[in-house]
């Protein structure tokens, strides 16, 4: 299975792709999609949602997960979140892909065994489940991040099944 972990943002998203065979998982691509604050808000979200469907085109991506939203103190930037979020969902969406929605507390959890994990121990672990790869920035490692925690609570739900039939 091919997922595309998306960390959402209005001047940066990360997104990163992961194949998972069974328990083994790969790593496909990784990157960022930048929009210039100086755009309009409507270009902005536009570029993030053209961008993206240039990624889910090139990738043949069935399967997607991303970041719920946290508040942070600054309400516009949560708004500002909120709204690539909401953009980015639509794009998926309107592709009719599926989307699994994590908090950042569970992605941190499902990577590193805690959820209380700092920035830095997540990355070292996505270093260490996907050996070998050149993550492009922070953006992208969060995404990555996402895509994991979805490959393992998807196998979860396969064996959860399998034992229930």
């Amino acid at each position: 299975m091919i997922i595309l972990g998306i960390d959402p943002g209005l001047a940066t998203t990360g997104w990163g792709i992961i194949v998972a065979e069974g328990s083994r998982l790969g790593h496909v691509a990784n990157g960022r999609i930048k929009t210039d604050a100086a755009l309009p808000l409507a270009l902005r979200l536009a570029i993030l949602c053209e961008k993206l469907n240039e990624i889910v085109s090139a990738n043949a991506i069935r399967d997607a997960a991303m970041e719920e939203i946290f508040v942070n103190k600054n309400a516009q930037s949560t708004l500002k979140l909120a709204q690539a979020r909401g953009a980015l969902l639509g794009c998926l969406g309107a592709r009719r892909i599926d989307v699994g929605e994590y908090a950042a507390r569970l992605v941190k959890q499902a990577v590193t065994g805690t959820g209380a994990a700092e920035k830095i121990q997540v990355h070292a672990m996505i270093g260490r489940l996907l050996p070998g790869i050149k993550i492009d920035g922070a953006d992208a490692a969060d995404a990555l991040a996402v895509a994991i925690t979805h490959a393992h609570h998807m196998a979860s739900a396969r064996r959860l099944r399998q034992i229930q039939e």
